[in-house]
């Protein structure tokens, strides 16, 4: 498609985690979110699943300007074939946590990117490998009691500074956060707007860990 002169982003979001991984861009954004309805169709698979949540979220943001382009994302946990979403309660979430407990799961996230004055929508898939650490009965306990784990895939936070459930994680750490910058910007190029920040040491630098994928992401035509 032809270059687009975007002059701002619009996150279509109310996760306060990608609020504060948005800005590691250095692109000027504001944020907006409409309500959207998270629910699985029946056998549809978790990749399907994802991505059609993350494009609903961006369609469902009215009154864009032509030159603003719509971010959303939308991110689940699957073990043993079963899709960990947000837990309803607490209860819920100490099942999903005793599951999960010294084992690798997979996480995915979808990011799309909708330009609604030309009509262009693009998405991305990520993938990540997920192993967790073999917490205690009462670290587990201690956590779900702050209530963290309710509003999050899977019942945990993976940069939660106390419980830290994730022992290591084969992929890209920022999919498990729910927000992959990586694929962010290689969806932002295709609408021709060139990222300022360099996105990889951004986000070592914010998460405290050492990449080895970004290679590979950026490398990729989306």
């Amino acid at each position: 498609m032809a270059r687009l002169n975007i002059r701002r982003l619009i996150l279509a979001s109310t996760s306060p985690r990608r609020r504060q991984l948005m800005p590691l861009l250095g692109i000027p954004f504001l944020i907006k979110s409409d309500h959207v309805v998270e629910q699985r169709w029946p056998e549809e698979p978790p990749t399907e699943y994802v991505l059609r949540i993350s494009q609903a979220k961006a369609l469902a943001i009215p009154q864009v300007r032509p030159d603003e382009l719509v971010v959303a994302a939308d991110t689940t946990v699957l073990l043993d074939g079963d899709i960990l979403e947000k837990p309803r309660d607490r209860e819920e979430a100490i099942h999903m946590l005793r599951r999960l407990r010294g084992r690798s799961h997979i996480v995915y996230s979808g990011v799309a990117v909708w330009h609604p004055a030309s009509q262009h929508l693009v998405c991305e898939l990520s993938e990540s490998q997920v192993w967790m650490r073999n917490y205690s009965e009462a670290e587990m306990l201690q956590y779900v009691a702050t209530d963290d784990p309710l509003d999050k895939a899977g019942a945990y936070a993976i940069q939660h500074p106390i419980f830290d459930p994730v022992d290591k994680v084969n992929g890209c750490w920022l999919t498990v956060m729910g927000f992959p910058l990586c694929h962010l910007s290689r969806a932002l190029a295709q609408f021709g707007v060139v990222v300022p920040a360099n996105v990889p040491a951004a986000c070592q630098a914010f998460t405290q860990r050492s990449c080895h994928v970004f290679p590979a992401i950026l490398s990729q035509r989306g």
